[in-house]
């Protein structure tokens, strides 16, 4: 039951006052589209599970000698252990110091170091980092860079993203079981103290309550000890390493799992109550004081399981967490207000014969708030998390976001269904007949009873003193036909058996909707996933569009030792380039020279000096292939040119490369 299901119905399905709901509906759903559009134009950056965004040496860059130490960027703040940077010569062997990482953090730049051997030989070497992102989340990646020049390596990228395997599918199969636990406790218990209070009497629904209990208990202690292996080794032995469980629990995630235990032992206590004293109470005003203590009392603990998700996950990133922490947490009571409500309405339509319209209509009631309260907060979260219209259509996260939005349109399409049934019921259809009927069908008593039209019970007025077992044996039978009679009323009111239906067919579109948004929550948010392949192609992408030139003017100090030497660098990015050399005379004619030396250096990062011998091609040019760029930035370029056995000189200029 949605949006659809309103407060308030008249006469019959097709009267004004049903269609005011609805258009209040279109206009809702119109207001949401543009406040979605206007969000998603203006957005702003933001993140949400981290990135590497840079790395020196970068990826592919081959260096002249061996670095100190390996540096990596990170789009927002990371977890690392003593082990999660590792980096691999060419035949597999570690090239670090096996240190942990350095904190090299400068304002908001999250930067981490790992010391390198010294005396590292030419190849290939290999980086591998795994961490965890500030909303819980394992990361991972690789890449190389060479020493001298490229070579052949033994080590392997691996393909596998961290939280993987065996133990990532157990530990997503552990928060699709909390969610749906959650939404099973929260809303079944809203179900009975604000629909149907009488229900708390009822088996299927206290069964119903205390399954949502266990399942969210068993998923949030199956998380707790999957934790470890889930954002380190990946092996399922792992999950009962007493040192890696008190690691866990140092950890913002692991307190969040922690926390959640305690207030589900404390949900239990309401559980026994609501179950046990509240359903039992027979005094109105009694019963009255106990709902309102019960429902503040159940509102607190279920913000705070709630609270436990936002805590830990998304919403504790990123931009404007101090609000987005209780927006997720509204949301996450609405889910369970509306799909566990459906639930709860499912199994007492299906299972408890006695259940009556007037529970019906206050869950139309709540669901209609709980859908105003799912789209205001869905929309926020949506602009957090996306952000941009190419990031919606263009990332696996906004096509995700797309098929929940669709799913949800579903539910609410058959929502429309139950909400026409819902009118039927309350305005006198067979649900109220069948309370009637119901009546007459208690009321029976000691009378002979007909079930199916042919078989009688027999009068016991007679049988209590002669036989104890007999009359009690009569009476068993006697209970068993008035439940059967009243199931039989119940199947044959048309109105009743349909909104069963419809409401079995929200219920089965809540369940593919809930799988749905569990990939969401563990699935890289769109944002910063566009933002990781801007800083990528930043990093990568050369600062300029073609050839440097740039002209060098000289003089050696002895006979026909003035000149120009023009030089040209091509494509000058990182990576291979070629240069050109053309050496003038003072008079503008080519020089033929001995000899013509030049040499790269990047004083910023203290890479450099870094030699390059061109070969005259012809006279007074110079050229030379393959010469390596291992980074962007403001390069010095020193070119030595020798007029004669002894004379000449070395002027320099910087050259921006990349």
């Amino acid at each position: 039951m949605t949006a659809a299901t309103a407060p308030h119905f008249g006469p019959t399905p097709s009267t004004p006052a049903i269609r005011r709901p609805l258009a209040a509906a279109a206009v809702l759903a119109a207001l949401v589209g543009m406040v979605f559009g206007l969000l998603l134009g203006g957005a702003g950056p933001a993140s949400a599970h981290a990135a590497l965004t840079g790395s020196d040496p970068q990826d592919g860059a081959v260096v002249a000698t061996a670095p100190k130490e390996v540096t990596l960027t990170f789009s927002e703040q990371v977890a690392l252990g003593d082990d999660s940077i590792r980096i691999l010569d060419p035949d597999g062997k570690r090239a670090d110091t096996g240190a942990a990482p350095r904190d090299l953090q400068s304002g908001s730049t999250v930067k981490y170091g790992v010391s390198l051997h010294a005396g590292l030989p030419d190849g290939t070497y290999t980086v591998a980092w795994q961490a965890v992102s500030a909303d819980s989340h394992p990361v991972s990646g690789a890449f190389t860079f060479s020493v001298g020049a490229p070579s052949k390596t033994t080590v392997a990228l691996p393909k596998d993203q961290a939280g993987g395997g065996l133990v990532g599918t157990l530990y997503g199969i552990a928060r699709y079981a909390a969610y749906a636990g959650f939404i099973l406790l929260a809303g079944g218990s809203a179900f009975v103290l604000a629909c149907w209070q009488r229900g708390a009497g009822a088996r299927p629904l206290q069964r119903l309550v205390v399954r949502g209990w266990m399942t969210l208990t068993v998923a949030t202690l199956a998380m707790l000890l999957l934790r470890n292996p889930y954002t380190g080794s990946g092996k399922l032995a792992d999950a009962f390493d007493l040192d890696g469980l008190k690691a866990v629990l140092d950890t913002k995630p692991g307190a969040a799992l922690v926390s959640r235990l305690l207030l589900l032992g404390a949900s239990a206590l309401f559980i026994a109550v609501l179950f046990g004293a509240y359903a039992k109470r027979e005094d109105e005003r009694e019963k009255k004081d106990l709902t309102f203590g019960l429902a503040i009392g159940g509102t607190v603990i279920a913000a705070g399981i709630a609270g436990t998700w936002a805590l830990a996950e998304h919403a504790s990133t990123g931009i404007q967490p101090g609000i987005a922490m209780p927006v997720d947490v509204l949301h996450l009571l609405a889910v369970a207000a509306w799909l566990g409500g459906l639930t709860a309405l499912l199994v007492a339509l299906y299972r408890t014969p006695d259940m009556d319209a007037t529970a019906v209509r206050r869950f139309s009631g709540i669901a209609f708030g709980s859908v105003i309260v799912l789209a205001a907060t869905g929309i926020y979260q949506s602009w957090r998390q996306v952000g941009t219209w190419s990031a919606l259509t263009g990332t696996g996260y906004g096509q995700l976001l797309l098929v929940k939005v669709g799913l949800v349109a579903v539910l609410i399409g058959i929502a429309w269904f139950s909400r026409r049934w819902t009118a039927r019921l309350i305005t006198g259809g067979g649900g109220a007949s069948a309370e009637v009927q119901d009546e007459e069908t208690a009321a029976a008593g000691t009378s002979t009873t007909e079930v199916s039209g042919s078989a009688e019970v027999p009068d016991t007025s007679g049988a209590t003193a002669e036989d104890p077992a007999r009359a009690a044996q009569l009476a068993r039978q006697q209970a068993a036909v008035a439940t059967a009679e009243k199931k039989r009323i119940r199947d044959a009111d048309p109105d009743r058996s349909g909104l069963r239906r419809s409401v079995l067919a929200e219920v089965g579109v809540a369940v593919a909707l809930l799988a749905v948004t569990t990939v969401l929550t563990s699935t890289e948010p769109a944002r910063t996933e566009e933002e990781a392949a801007r800083a990528s192609t930043a990093a990568s992408a050369p600062a300029t569009a073609g050839p440097v030139e740039m002209k060098l003017p000289f003089d050696t100090g002895g006979e026909n030792g003035r000149g120009t030497v023009r030089m040209e660098i091509t494509p000058a990015r990182t990576g291979a380039n070629e240069l050109h050399l053309w050496v003038d005379g003072s008079d503008g004619k080519p020089m033929d020279v001995p000899e013509v030396k030049v040499a790269f250096t990047l004083e910023s990062k203290d890479i450099g000096p870094l030699p390059v011998v061109p070969a005259r091609l012809t006279e007074g040019h110079w050229t030379a292939d393959g010469v390596q760029i291992p980074m962007a930035g403001n390069w010095k370029v020193a070119v030595t040119v020798r007029t004669s056995d002894i004379d000449q000189t070395t002027i320099d200029k910087n050259m921006q490369i990349g």
